[in-house]
């Protein structure tokens, strides 16, 4: 696969090397004396790939790597080259550095063009496998990408969840089977500021309660047999976003007092294990249950119900909607007929008001 490849480095002989080498490879080539200009070429022609040298009058190499670090964040993957950092013998250690930023390989000078062209190959690699991420995130994400009402309901509704995506209060959300409480779940997410982290969906009435309490907190090494190695639970593996707990009404009593424990503390323990571990999440809970029912027959408990109903949303059965005709949200055409709000992915189609 031919490559649009930008070579930085303000020594001439280096550059002419490369050039030479990269397009007997059957590559294109474009090139920079500067930190300054591979910065500007970088964002306007968009190469697959930078070869950089660290050591650069002006703007170091390091000082390049760092902002495309910090742009990476905010674009599709493809707009940032992979960058292989140059540097001499003595310079390894800052070669380790570029490589701590961002940078997928170095090369060293002088290098043999065999070597280069391993390098090349391993970028590519690296740069096929990075779209290819990209791709299968924006697939996922894509599939809950529309979350559309026009009753005066869900108008309503929508606009208090995006106000209260921001904050990292729980939230509890109420509806009967089939109205739409995970696409909500994942829209908070995606609305709040956790929404570049993990989205984990642990449903509660899927497992008997010993190997829920192992989904949830994970175990350590030989916290019962079989238990080789320590392995992290859904709440360790979700650091930093948020964890969508489904079927609450139907978690086990004894895990309704951990869960609660970790709310109030914000930590908790491995199976069998003896150190606290602090955690960062945001939790989601939703239900079909009446839980107030559940508390009066003793089957939920009514700290946990408080601790989990901080802001609750309930989603109204489809029998409570008014019954107009349904059109279909063309996503090819962008274009949508009036009917029913919907709450639409690609490949879910759910009326909600």
């Amino acid at each position: 696969m031919q490559m649009r490849v930008l070579v930085v480095d303000d020594d001439c002989d280096i550059v002419s090397a490369l050039q030479k080498r990269l397009t007997w490879m059957g590559h294109e080539v474009l090139t920079a004396e500067d930190g300054e200009q591979a910065l500007k070429l970088a964002i306007e022609d968009q190469p697959d790939l930078m070869l950089l040298d660290i050591e650069l009058p002006g703007l170091s190499g390091l000082d390049v790597l760092k902002r495309l670090t910090e742009r990476r964040s905010n674009v599709p993957p493809h707009v940032i080259p992979e960058v292989v950092v140059i540097t001499a013998f003595g310079t390894i250690d800052r070669a380790v550095e570029a490589i701590r930023l961002g940078a997928c390989d170095f090369l060293t000078k002088p290098f043999e063009p065999d070597h280069l062209s391993a390098v090349i190959e391993k970028a590519r690699a690296q740069m096929a496998l990075t779209r290819q991420i990209g791709l299968l995130q924006e697939e996922v994400l894509g599939r809950y990408e529309h979350v559309i009402g026009q009753s005066p309901r869900m108008i309503e509704l929508l606009d208090t969840a995006r106000r209260a995506a921001g904050a990292s209060a729980t939230v509890l959300l109420l509806g009967e089977t089939g109205t739409g409480k995970e696409v909500m779940a994942r829209a908070l997410h995606r609305w709040s500021p956790r929404a570049s982290k993990p989205f984990v969906v642990v449903n509660c009435a899927a497992l008997p309660e010993s190997l829920l309490e192992n989904e949830l907190f994970g175990h350590e090494k030989g916290a019962y047999t079989g238990a080789v190695k320590r392995e992290p639970g859904k709440i360790e593996s979700a650091e930093g976003g948020t964890v969508f707990l489904d079927e609450i009404g139907d978690m086990p009593a004894g895990l309704q007092t951990r869960l609660l424990r970790l709310l109030q503390d914000q930590e908790f323990y491995r199976v069998g294990g003896t150190q606290p571990i602090r955690t960062n999440v945001r939790f989601i809970a939703a239900t079909n249950r009446d839980l107030k029912e559940a508390i009066q027959v003793g089957m939920f408990r009514e700290d946990l119900f408080y601790r989990l109903n901080v802001i609750s949303f309930t989603l109204p059965p489809l029998r409570k909607r008014p019954r107009t005709s349904l059109h279909w949200w063309n996503t090819s055409s962008e274009s949508m007929v009036r009917g029913w709000p919907i709450v639409h992915s690609r490949s879910v189609l759910m009326r909600l008001s």
